[in-house]
């Protein structure tokens, strides 16, 4: 069986509208953890958590420079995603056209 573990973070991941928010926010540029802690009105720790698991999914990378951690993008933040969910609407489409010519071969023995 083929396996996903990438989704489960990344879906993980986006579960949460904290993170979302993380995530657009970066959208616009680099931020530190105290920006973002003080933009969604989070304690440092919670915040980190926040960003911990947008890490672990690849979404977000960290830098500390001197005594600030700095937060952005990560590379390529949601190819994976995007690529697994081509895939599998090509398959659902598959599908469907094969319902579809199905369809139409019974309507016309009818």
């Amino acid at each position: 069986m083929v396996q996903y573990d990438f989704l489960d973070a990344s879906f993980g991941a986006l579960a949460d509208p904290t993170r979302r928010g993380i995530l657009e926010r970066l959208g616009s540029g680099p931020a530190t953890v105290s920006e973002l802690a003080e933009r969604f009105e989070m304690t440092l720790t919670g915040i980190k958590k926040h960003i911990q698991l947008l890490e672990a999914a690849g979404m977000v990378v960290t830098e500390k420079r001197g005594r600030v951690r700095y937060c952005r993008l990560g590379d390529n933040v949601f190819d994976r995603e995007v690529a697994w969910m081509q895939g599998y609407r090509r398959m659902v489409e598959a599908r469907l056209d094969r319902l579809g010519e199905f369809l139409g071969r019974t309507e016309q023995e009818r």
